[in-house]
């Protein structure tokens, strides 16, 4: 078996916080209608299924960022894909490069090595556990 790098965990914790902040962003798209929004500065309609993804898109991806409830955030993201993969984009087809639905994918495996492994050493959580 290799032998883990020191660096590891803080390559974790760079994972974690690139993917929460991107995936905020498609939050603050359908929720908040910024960088351009839903198409020409739209938003997702308020309570709809839409926009509680944004809303979880937004919240979520923001305490994954912080690295704050991590693993039962990631959970929940991961869940959240996987329904995002299998209602929107595999009804197009089979593969993800086909129908669109290659981010969802990823996301989804990213949310659960997250669940796996944790926040890694830069996060609210390593913090709040040291105290």
């Amino acid at each position: 078996m290799a032998q883990s790098s020191s660096f590891e965990p803080y390559a974790i914790s760079l994972l974690r916080l690139v993917a929460g902040f991107t995936f905020s962003l498609h939050g603050f798209q359908k929720v908040f209608g910024l960088f351009g929004g839903m198409g020409h500065g739209t938003t997702a309609h308020f309570h709809s299924l839409l926009w509680a993804a944004g809303v979880l898109e937004s919240v979520g991806g923001v305490l994954i960022l912080l690295g704050l409830y991590t693993r039962p955030v990631a959970f929940f993201l991961c869940g959240e894909m996987a329904v995002a993969y299998f209602r929107q984009h595999a009804p197009r087809g089979l593969w993800p490069i086909a129908n669109g639905g290659e981010l969802a994918v990823l996301y989804c495996f990213i949310f659960l090595v997250l669940v796996s492994v944790g926040a890694g050493p830069l996060s609210l959580d390593r913090a709040v556990r040291n105290k």
